[in-house]
């Protein structure tokens, strides 16, 4: 491995190396809660993210192009000269550096999570005026986009659409909201297929090439909402595949949330473990 001497970008789960004008990014198998990195690492995790970002990058090419060169490690090392070991194999990808869109791109399909705290103040998410009867976990009427701005550091913050469309042009923002309302309805779609209700997915834009790109990951349990359809009834927390089930954990505990969180407990750290590797199952 020769990636000691390339600048590096360390988020919360991913790091980054910038070869020359492309990008190459790793997805460790750290996890992040509320806008914290956890002390433990859960065992596969930056293997089923990358794996299920290519598998969701191949089956939405039609809807939008996006920012993967490849993930083979021998194609990466005839492009950069870079030689990577096993451990890099299912985790790392090869991009193009597009110009980031910064905002975090989110469509709901159904109410939970700070949506849910917003409605029960104001019966809006966003600005987007809501039915008043809805419960919790209900499926709302359609879809709906609510971006928040995007963070190196700290909080995003909820915005409306006329806050993004100010800041980036009204052409390119309604092209962004119409490409993740139609990767969204595709995605939930062929997720039924499969016992799976797509709650809710954060989608991030870049430009290259003077062209709109997804970049980032696509569709994976870290940057998605993800629960059994099976057992799934309104008003009630859904069984989830998706990090929310380390969100409850903490919640349960008496962490304040501003400090250094807690370590994850053996019993957690498989748990978690196991459901990324069955939602990873379910959906490939």
């Amino acid at each position: 491995m020769n990636l000691e001497k390339y600048k590096k970008y360390q988020g919360k789960v991913r790091d980054v190396y910038f070869i020359d004008d492309k990008l190459l990014i790793v997805a460790t198998d750290r996890i992040s809660a509320f806008d914290f990195v956890l002390p433990n690492e859960i065992p596969h995790k930056g293997e089923v993210l990358t794996q299920l970002s290519l598998f969701w990058f191949e089956k939405t090419k039609n809807i939008i192009k996006n920012h993967l060169i490849t993930s083979d490690l021998d194609e990466i090392k005839k492009l950069t000269g870079i030689v990577l070991d096993k451990w890099y194999e299912k985790r790392t990808m090869l991009c193009v550096k597009a110009k980031r869109i910064d905002f975090e791109c989110i469509v709901r399909g159904y109410i939970v999570g700070n949506g849910w705290k917003e409605y029960e103040k104001t019966q809006s998410i966003c600005k987007i005026k809501l039915p008043s009867d809805l419960k919790y976990a209900q499926k709302l009427p359609e879809p709906i986009f609510t971006p928040t701005t995007k963070a190196d550091a700290g909080h995003d913050e909820n915005v409306d659409f006329d806050y993004m469309k100010n800041k980036i042009g009204s052409e390119l923002a309604l092209k962004i909201k119409d490409i993740s309302l139609k990767i969204y309805d595709y995605a939930h779609n062929y997720l039924l297929g499969r016992g799976i209700i797509l709650a809710d997915t954060k989608l991030e834009f870049g430009v290259y090439d003077q062209e709109l790109i997804i970049i980032d990951e696509a569709l994976t349990p870290d940057s998605s909402r993800l629960w059994e359809a099976s057992s799934y009834e309104v008003g009630k927390e859904p069984k989830s595949f998706d990090k929310q089930f380390v969100r409850n954990y903490l919640l349960s505990t008496d962490w304040d949330r501003l400090s250094p969180p807690p370590s994850l407990s053996e019993e957690i750290i498989k748990a978690t473990a196991e459901k990324y590797l069955e939602i990873y199952k379910k959906v490939l």
